[in-house]
């Protein structure tokens, strides 16, 4: 009889995690660490779905060994090396035939194999219900600012530096602004993204803040789980200063790229009706002379900042500069430093 276990974090650190899904299935989301060993192709799942339909399960199951059974070796071979002596946890959609089929054959096989109850809609729902309510495992510190400030960079370097930081953009594959997206694809799904972005919480250790940024409910076209949006909204607020000047350097380097230029041209054109007809041809004549400084001031003080945060109903907790990034660190980590939380 095939061995069964319900989901739990610490299987992913003692288990090899096959899933057992089409490669369809396994893109659009998959268990963190999981190898992908289809029993059936994306095809050959429709196929047998179909004859499911059309003449019930047992004329199904007897198509489906036909089409797999001559691969059954070679995924014992393929499993076993991926495992390297580590037990075995395969699941499929929801712990049914194509997981059980997998574990059997490695369980008779002298393999140390158990199956996942449930299967990936079980963890699915764990991952929905760790969002609903939120509950971060350690107190949020919200970083703000203008575009342009080095947000980013700065939690980048924080990272670096031994601070808990998650990078919501870099999760999501996008910038959040409207030229967002330059340079990047954000092709993962929205449940690919919740599932990162339980994996990085969940190893965050809970006696140190966690730093991020202060994001809009949708980055690009992810949207925060739950009710992680509002949790940002009640934490620890700190806002990030730099010059004008200092900003448009840093929106040069980021986009300021001869690739870019058609993209941003796109980006400009949704946003023409903000801008207004001739504050957009006069940018938009900056960026077809390819003189960047003025493009990037242009869109700094006609569109970004007059349209973030200017409704802001918050004061924030602490102010830092990133003119010099630094700088900047000392003067977070001193006021880090002088919360009780951060010690309690």
């Amino acid at each position: 009889m095939t061995r069964t276990v319900s989901f739990h974090e610490s299987l992913l650190d003692t288990h090899l995690i096959v899933d057992a899904r089409t490669p369809l299935e396994f893109e659009e989301d998959h268990i963190p660490g999981a190898i992908n060993v289809p029993l059936l192709t994306n095809e050959e799942r429709v196929e047998i779905g179909t004859l499911y339909k059309r003449t019930g399960p047992m004329e199904a199951r007897r198509r489906g060994l036909e089409l797999t059974a001559h691969r059954f070796p070679a995924m014992v071979e393929e499993i076993a090396a991926a495992a390297e002596g580590r037990p075995i946890l395969v699941y499929c959609w929801r712990g049914g035939l194509r997981s059980k089929t997998i574990t059997t054959i490695l369980d008779l096989t002298g393999f140390d194999a158990v199956q996942l109850l449930g299967g990936y809609k079980a963890f699915r729902n764990m991952v929905t219900e760790y969002f609903e309510p939120f509950h971060p495992p350690a107190p949020l510190v919200v970083l703000h600012g203008m575009t342009g400030v080095g947000k980013t960079t700065f939690l980048l370097q924080l990272s670096e530096a031994g601070h808990s930081v998650i990078d919501l953009e870099g999760l999501a594959c996008h910038r959040g602004s409207a030229f967002g997206s330059l340079g990047l694809c954000q092709e993962l799904t929205q449940k690919r993204f919740e599932t990162l972005l339980w994996d990085v919480f969940r190893k965050l250790p809970a006696d140190r803040p966690i730093l991020l940024e202060g994001e809009s409910k949708r980055i690009g076209r992810i949207n925060l789980p739950g009710n992680l949006y509002e949790v940002m909204r009640e934490s620890v607020k700190v806002w990030c200063n730099a010059s004008v000047a200092t900003r448009v350097d840093r929106l040069i380097e980021e986009y300021g790229l001869p690739e870019y230029r058609q993209g941003m041209a796109e980006a400009l054109e949704r946003i023409r009706k903000k801008l207004g007809g001739e504050k957009y041809e006069e940018i938009l004549g900056f960026l077809e002379r390819w003189e960047m400084n003025p493009f990037m001031e242009g869109l700094i003080r006609h569109y970004y900042d007059k349209l973030y945060y200017k409704t802001r109903e918050w004061t924030e907790d602490a102010a830092v500069s990133l003119e010099d990034f630094g700088t900047g660190r000392r003067e977070l980590e001193e006021f880090l430093g002088s919360r009780q939380w951060m010690s309690g």
